[in-house]
Formats: structure tokens, sequence, C-alpha cells
């Protein structure tokens, strides 16, 4: 489609092309001379053959300009620092119509050209301005209603858009995700929060579309479609031909996607509101009706850049700009405006002056509403921790019935049993949280009849049913999509990743996209999670570096993220109570890593001795966020700090210590890698003669680290102290592995350099 003659005024060469843009309208509607037909009422197609009714068009129309105008405003204000965002939506606002056929309850996960869809979206409810609160978020004000001035998103509580940060694919699993989680709460009978036949919109660029993230949601949409389960997702390609400057080649979305099975395709015109509603309305009653994955090719254009500081005259030549400014959507909507009889010239032309005025007096109020300029505001959001509510809901113990159902007697119950291992202990406790929270699921790969590779889910699936027990494709990225899926609509979810090492294929799932939801969305969406990782080293005849990963920094560099980790089954057991409490009551994203080395350690000293069983906690205990254990907390020669296998090791080599210098040691286990407590650290050195950290992460990426830095800001880094820590390098294969990650000699060692001065 092209509007405009293809001439290139020698006064336009030199402007700025979001004022050619602008300029084009004005001129494009004065100098329109078109027939024009007899003007239709409000419940007439807006043009013969137009599924599109008037008073539609007029709405869809205004919410065009609103964006347009956003637009404008942002490139004229970001120069003075009123604005600070310049990604436009110009060329794309056509995807009002996806808004306009869907309903505020169906979640949307959108691209960050979605100003168009926005406007139209706070149709659906009374008293919203999308122009103030749009304003509000260009100028990063406190008072902005989705983030609190902590990012530019589009996003809103009432109309059920979640804020994407960074919309390079990496929403599309968490939009399948929450397509499926409609559909399993419907069927476990949970109390949704959006109707039942709800779908989930996730929009997108072409660009976008190729990339591993999207490729890994259009796998697993059509994996579940094709074993006939529902999952009501409505994939809106946005297809502007373009990725900043990579042009995609013409025919590819079609050609990629039209013949996919088990994804439904659908094209529509987003540059004509006439021709195209129809369309949209299809692929929308489609999916809602079928319940089945829906790809909408959605046409679009990108005029004036992909954002204020992308000259694109500075590498598109000028023919071709013309040519895509020919292209504009609004100058289609003034023509059909126009032809309709709906608007004369001068409404069309006061419509957009008065948009314009709107938008610009929005963002000079904007500008002087407040901003975050205090660090505690700014953090806010991020990790929320209420202590008395997460301890009084750990230690709830209103659910003894449904425990004698679960165990089959208070016989069986496990706090009635003899001590136990680690993965026993394990096993238990998240039956009892089974039991607890009807809302849990666990999911994750050979999680169910198999009950994981170390047996640690065995009997759940039988206990609670495939429901809320089932296996996943093996894919990582996917599992953290449904777990955000399932707790964008009230459930309780418990994905498992097999290894650490398979977390890294995914991690940005759980960094980018589910552990800032509460920090872009200030708190108003949320992101509860109990995340289950079998890792670290140790393991015997079975390992290599995808079985023996210590990389726990890759975990401690994520904001907001609580990470524990227990060494022995009671701990595990009170430390989940905890982390599950922490979900519920504060929706946080949590990370339960569980040393697999340990799983079936039963010894401590020597064989047969027992000293690593523990007794099964009753229900009512729980361990606080943060909390260490200590091990003999009146010794002060010298002091092991150290976690997971580490702790085991501390206390054997501990024994050898005394035997050779003497000392009295005192074994501290962290349990919380993140936070760290460092108030608990300083205070375990504050009476030490000597320190040693044990950290069987890498020398370069530990937790030891943060250990030293918080005794040496506490006041006691000139303690003597040694550290025992793990080779930069991969963990091999068989023994080898036992070269490169610390071992009790090594504890012993550090010693004995510490007694030598």
């Amino acid at each position: 489609m092209s509007i405009l003659p293809n001439r290139i005024p020698a006064r336009m060469k030199g402007l700025n092309r979001a004022e050619i843009c602008d300029v084009n309208f004005s001129e494009f509607v004065r100098d329109w001379d078109g027939e024009v037909d007899a003007a239709p009422a409000p419940g007439e197609p807006i043009l013969d053959g137009s599924a599109l009714d008037a008073q539609g068009f007029r709405e869809l129309f205004e919410s065009q300009l609103i964006s347009r105008h956003l637009d404008l405003m942002a490139r004229v204000l970001r120069v003075q620092n009123k604005v600070f965002y310049t990604i436009g939506s110009s060329g794309h606002e056509g995807n009002a119509m996806v808004a306009r056929a869907t309903r505020h309850t169906d979640p949307a996960f959108l691209h960050y050209r979605s100003g168009g869809f926005m406007a139209e979206r706070f149709r659906k409810l009374p008293d919203m301005d999308p122009v103030m609160d749009s304003a509000l978020s260009f100028a990063a004000s406190s008072e902005d209603p989705i983030s609190g001035g902590r990012h530019k998103v589009w996003g809103s509580k009432p109309l059920w858009v979640l804020p994407q940060t960074s919309t390079i694919a990496s929403h599309l699993p968490k939009a399948l995700g929450t397509a499926i989680a409609i559909e399993t709460g419907r069927r476990l009978g949970h109390d949704l929060p959006i109707p039942d036949d709800s779908i989930a919109i996730c929009s997108f660029g072409d660009a976008s579309s190729n990339h591993a993230t999207a490729q890994t949601a259009f796998n697993a949409a059509a994996w579940t479609a094709y074993q006939k389960l529902p999952a009501p997702v409505l994939f809106v390609c946005e297809d502007n031909g373009i990725g900043i400057s990579v042009k995609t080649p013409n025919g590819w979305i079609e050609r990629n996607f039209s013949q996919r099975p088990d994804l439904d395709y659908f094209y529509a015109d987003g540059l004509d509101l006439a021709n195209g509603y129809a369309d949209v309305q299809r692929a929308v009653e489609h999916c809602r009706r079928t319940r089945r994955p829906t790809f909408l090719h959605l046409r679009t254009t990108r005029i004036m850049g992909h954002a204020g500081t992308d000259f694109e005259i500075e590498w598109r030549s000028i023919e071709e700009l013309c040519a895509v400014e020919a292209s504009d959507p609004l100058l289609r909507s003034a023509a059909i405006a126009l032809q309709s009889g709906l608007m004369s010239k001068d409404e069309v032309l006061a419509l957009y002056e008065a948009t314009r005025k709107r938008c610009f007096a929005a963002a000079e109020e904007a500008d002087r509403r407040p901003k975050l300029d205090r660090l505690e505001d700014v953090v806010a959001p991020l990790a929320p921790y209420t202590p008395a509510g997460v301890k009084k809901e750990a230690e709830r113990a209103d659910y003894a019935q449904c425990r004698l159902q679960v165990f089959g007697g208070d016989d069986k119950l496990p706090e009635n049993q003899p001590p136990r291992h680690l993965a026993i202990q394990i096993n238990n406790a998240l039956h009892d949280t089974f039991a607890k929270y009807p809302e849990t699921l666990l999911f994750g790969e050979d999680v169910a009849q198999k009950g994981g590779v170390y047996t640690v889910t065995r009997g759940l699936q039988k206990a609670f049913g495939p429901r809320r027990v089932f296996n996943t494709l093996l894919d990582e990225t996917m599992i953290f999509g449904l777990a955000q899926g399932f707790a964008n609509v009230g459930l309780l979810p418990i994905p498992e990743i097999q290894y650490l090492a398979y977390f890294h294929n995914a991690g940005d799932q759980l960094r980018g996209e589910a552990a800032s939801l509460q920090f872009f969305s200030n708190d108003q969406y949320r992101n509860p999670m109990v995340v289950r990782i079998a890792g670290l080293g140790y393991q015997r005849g079975f390992g290599g570096h995808f079985h023996n990963d210590n990389s726990i920094t890759a975990l401690r560099d994520i904001p907001g993220l609580v990470v524990g980790c227990p060494s022995r089954g009671d701990d595990a057991v009170t430390m989940l109570r905890t982390l599950t409490a922490l979900a519920k009551v504060d929706g946080r994203v949590a990370v339960f890593l569980e040393p697999i080395a340990l799983y079936m350690t039963k010894d401590l000293h020597e064989a047969g001795d027992g000293g690593w069983l523990t007794s099964f906690p009753a229900p009512g205990e729980a361990m606080a966020l943060g909390e260490g254990r200590v091990y003999d907390a009146d010794n002060d020669d010298l002091v092991i700090f150290t976690h997971g296998n580490g702790v085991p090791m501390s206390l054997r080599a501990a024994r050898q210590i005394e035997q050779k210098h003497g000392w009295k040691a005192r074994v501290v286990d962290l349990r919380w890698l993140v936070p760290l407590n460092e108030e608990f650290i300083v205070e375990q050195a504050r009476n030490a003669k000597r320190i040693i950290i044990v950290d069987e992460g890498r020398r370069s990426a530990g937790v030891g680290e943060g250990v030293i830095t918080a005794i040496a800001e506490g006041g006691f880094g000139k303690r003597p102290f040694q550290r025992v820590v793990g080779v930069d390098t991969y963990t091999p294969l068989a023994g080898a592995a036992f070269l490169v990650i610390p071992g009790e000699e090594d504890i012993v060692a550090a010693a004995d350099r510490l007694a030598a001065g």
C-alpha cells in the first residue's frame, strides 16, 4: 500500500524524519481529493464489506493518534531531558486492533512498539487515561502506575498487561506458560483471577521470531497441541520487515510459519483498519474457541527509525525512506475517515492537533511529578520480605488431616519414622508441601513416574495425580516459562532443573524475566516459585562438568533471588517450608539448591555411624531466612565457614585438625547463599582466632568472596585466614574431578599453613 506519491521534495531532505512523518500527515489530509460516501451510522460498517463498524473505527483511529503523538512528543522532549525513552510504535499502530478484539482480562505480554494496543485496551475500563499513564512512564516518574519510575514499560495491573523490559523474544515462553496455566488452573478447580476462557497474548517483531527463545516457545506450543492439550496463546508477529538495520527477507515470516503443524496461522493487514480487522477477529476467535496456539502474522511498517538515536538517513537511501513513510498506516486511516464520510478534513486535522496538545500537556505535567531520588525507594519492590508473615506461614500446621491421608496414617507420618538421609527427607517434605498447598505443582524432566534422576520425587505423581506432578519436554527455558505462567494465575510452581549446569541453558528466564517482575511492576505482579536444582560436585562414578557443577555465582548475580542450600535432611525440610512461605507471602522467586552427592549420604566419620541421618521436623518447625547452623558453637580456636558438601567435609577435617594442632574448631554452615547473612557471618567471626573459608566454587567465582568481604567490612579482616576453594577450570570426569575441587586434606593443609604463621 502506498498513500503518498513517490516524491522527494527538496525542502524535506534535510529534515528530521519524525518531522517529515508529522508533516506528511497534515499535507496528506489537506490534499486528499477522493470521493466521499454517505456517513455511516455508529454501528454500520466503516466501508462496504468491512467487519469494523464506524464507532469502532473512530476509537481505533483515536488510539492510533495517541500512540503516534506519544512518539512525536518523546522525540522532542528527549533532547530537553524530560523524556527518557524513544523506541516508538510508529508504523505499528495497527496492533490496536488486537487490543480491541481481545479482552482486558486476557493477559498480554507486549512488544515495545505497542502504543496503539495500550491506548485501545485502556478503553476497556472506565476512568483510565492512557496518555497520562504513558507520559509518567516516559518521564520515569515515581508516580508511573506500573513501574513506579523504574523503567519505561508497557504495563497495567488492572488491564492485565504484564510489563516486559526486553522484548527480544524472552517473554514468549512465559506467555505460553500462562496460556497453559489458564487451562491447568481450570482443570484443577483453582480459582483463577481471570475468566476460564481467557487467552494469553504475546506480541513481538519479525526479527525476534528467529531468536532461540522464540523458537523454544513455538516448539513447545506445537508439542503441546500435538498431544491435543489446550494452549490458548495468540502469538502476534508484528512484521515490519526489519530488525534495527537487518532486513527480514521478503516472505520469510509467512514461509516459516504458515505451514507449521500445530501452530495455526492467520494473516492480517495491520496497515489498514477497514480490511485488517476481520482477520484479527478471526485469529482471536479461533484461539479462544479452539484453545490452540495461534500465530497472527500482522503486517506493519516501521517509520521514524528504531529509536531516537537511529539516524536511518545514514544507512538507508532517501528513496527507500520515502517509500516506507508513504506506507504510514495513519495515512490510510485518515483516508478511511475521509472516504467513509465519517469525518471531514477539518475534523481529522483538529483531532490530530488536539491529540498532540494532549500528549505534550501530559508530558509537561509528568515532568513536574516526583522522581525516584532515594535508594531505598528504588529497591523497595525488588525483594519484599515480611519476616513475621513468612514465619507464621512457614510454621502453619493446620492441615493435619490431609497429611494423614497423604502419608497413610499416624504411624506412617515422616516425623514418626527413624532418621533418614537427605533425599528421603526432601521427598517427605515435598509430600508435606503438596498436602499443605493444594495449588502446588511440580514439573520438570523425568519427575513423574520415574521420580527424578535420583528418585527424589518418587511417589508424588501417584499421591497427587498427573495434573499436579508431570513431566515436561526437555527444555529448561520452557520449564521456567511454565513456572512463570502458573505463578501468574495464582498457582505455586515448584519446577525442577535436573542439574545446575542445565540452568545455564535458561538463565535469562530466571534473571531477566521471573526475578525482575516485582521490581519492574512495583510489586504489583509477582512470580512466586521455588525452583529445585540438583547440583554441586563430589559425585563419584558419574560426573564431568555437566553433573559436577559448582557455578553458584550464576545464581548469586540475580537481583532479588533467594538461594538456600541444605546439607542435611532436617535442614532441607525446614528450609523448604520457609521458601514456600516466602513465595506465598512475599511473592519471591527462590532456588532450593540440593547437593547431589549428599542425597544418599548416611554416615559422617565412619561407615555405619549414621552421623548424617536426621529426623523429620514436625509441622510447625521452620528455618528463618538467613539462619545458619553452628556446630560446636563454643569453640573459637578455628572457625570454618562453609556450605553444602563442605559441611560434612569440614566436620571430618575439624577432627583431624584437633588431633594435629589441638585446636577446637567451630563449623558454620551458611545454609543461605543468596542473600548472605552478613551479620551472622560477622558475629561468628568475632571471637575466632583463625578462620578458614571452604568453598567448592571456583576461585574467581564462588561464595567465599562474599564471606571474606563480610568479615573484612565487619572489622575482622586482620584475623589469620585461609581460603580452600576450587580451581578455575571445568570439572573433568572420574577421579580427576577431585583434583580440582576441595577435599578434606585441603582443609587440613590450610590449617597447617595457619599454624606455620
